[in-house]
């Protein structure tokens, strides 16, 4: 179920949001067709009171939205950092029990995450930071699709966000979306020359691994992106070594 769009739950929520506002409305409240709390009659009976006068307890006020995406977000980032650290462990294992354990670990953090970063959008649907960080768990779980749309809300908030045009460009290569990660890699070459060189490993593993089996690609498609990829780092290393 964590394939599911995270922009169709959030709109999920904020239509919830919207029937309870409409039934609130119902009931006395700004927009409905009852009496405005404050006045007379069984609705317009004061804070805390029951109808016969009796005090009752005050219900909690709900956490406002702004605070709770805010919540959400620190607590999936923790999360982020947890799979981080597993994801060490995992590769400095030498024991196949502990790696595997390790992993089992890196997955249940990610997935932690990432409930956590949508909880954040379901209160939020603009913060640019939890939309970010979604995408990235998506990256790290190899849902390459639900990663871009990630990247794609996260730029449309934040369009110089360069981190995230080399991470939406890493999805695009393992969705063999090549001609997109082409012409990320150019506008990162000329903006963010390391996020370019780290782009650039990504593809030559991606040259690497459909060398060894093709995965439905073709023959001639591995070929002429393997002479792309080696004009541009060679001009990458000329330029490296003759700096303006």
């Amino acid at each position: 179920m964590r394939w599911i769009s995270i922009g169709c739950l959030v709109l999920l929520a904020w239509l919830g949001g919207g029937v309870q506002m409409a039934q609130a409305g119902g009931q006395g409240y700004p927009g409905g067709g009852g009496q405005m709390p404050g006045g007379r009659g069984s609705m317009g009976q004061q804070p805390g009171m029951s109808q016969s006068g009796e005090t009752t307890p005050n219900t909690p006020a709900a956490e406002k939205p702004d605070a709770a995406a805010k919540k959400a977000f620190n607590a999936g980032v923790k999360s982020l950092n947890r799979a981080r650290e597993f994801e060490e462990v995992a590769a400095k294992a030498t024991n196949p029990d502990k790696k595997a354990a390790a992993l089992e670990k890196v997955n249940d953090a990610y997935g932690r995450a990432l409930d956590q970063f949508t909880e954040a959008l379901s209160n939020k649907g603009d913060m640019v930071d939890a939309w970010n960080g979604a995408g990235y768990v998506h990256l790290r779980l190899g849902a390459f699709n639900e990663s871009i749309d990630d990247y794609n809300h996260t730029l449309k908030l934040k369009p110089d966000l360069l981190e995230a045009v080399e991470h939406r460009a890493e999805a695009y290569v393992g969705f063999d979306r090549l001609d997109e990660a082409k012409a990320a890699y150019m506008d990162l070459f000329n903006h963010a020359r390391p996020l370019a060189d780290q782009l650039m490993v990504s593809m030559q593993k991606w040259l690497a691994s459909h060398r060894a089996a093709p995965n439905g690609m073709r023959a001639a498609d591995i070929d002429l992106f393997d002479k792309w990829l080696q004009e541009r780092d060679g001009i990458a290393k000329t330029t490296a070594s003759n700096p303006q």
